[in-house]
């Protein structure tokens, strides 16, 4: 987890923000409009190669008007990846350790505002390719982590906007 609250998150609009600021950013945006419903989602993906860095995002939606996002590059200077299993785990593990950490943290911002939900992570695997093989064991990491996994093509979190930064 240190890594990953280490340095800074890059959000499009307001550029490189602590991880207290995010969540300022967040309580904000959801509090310009209070009628409307969010959810809330992390996901992960990775660059190819041996020592690979993984683009984690937070996903605030305001559901049919768009969102917010805010990304935090983890790399390793001590680890190797020497396959792309080992990378998707790792994807995984630290979408997980992001949104259980954002998950306490974001309850606590916004208190007894109930018009959000925070209960997905998304996961750069899908039923074809190769990553195939491992849907039972990601699934089962996200829901033992308490969260709902979506995987391609509905893990948009992952394979669109993380993927863009791999």
């Amino acid at each position: 987890m240190n890594e990953l609250l280490r340095g800074k998150f890059f959000n499009p609009t307001n550029g490189y923000l602590k991880t207290e600021e995010v969540l300022k950013e967040v309580k904000k945006y959801i509090f310009q409009k209070p009628e409307s419903f969010y959810d809330i989602v992390v996901g992960c993906d990775s660059s190819s190669g041996k020592e690979p860095h993984f683009p984690v995002v937070l996903v605030v939606l305001r559901k049919g008007e768009g969102g917010r996002f805010f990304l935090k590059r983890v790399s390793y200077k001590d680890r190797k990846f020497y396959n792309w299993k080992e990378r998707i785990l790792q994807e995984v593990t630290l979408s997980c350790e992001l949104a259980l950490f954002l998950r306490e943290k974001i309850e606590k911002e916004v208190g007894l505002f109930k018009n959000y939900q925070f209960r997905y992570i998304h996961a750069d695997i899908g039923e074809k390719g190769a990553t195939q093989d491992m849907i039972k064991e990601i699934v089962g990491l996200i829901r033992g982590n308490g969260f709902e996994p979506k995987i391609k093509p509905e893990a948009f979190a992952a394979s669109i906007i993380a993927d863009r930064y791999s």
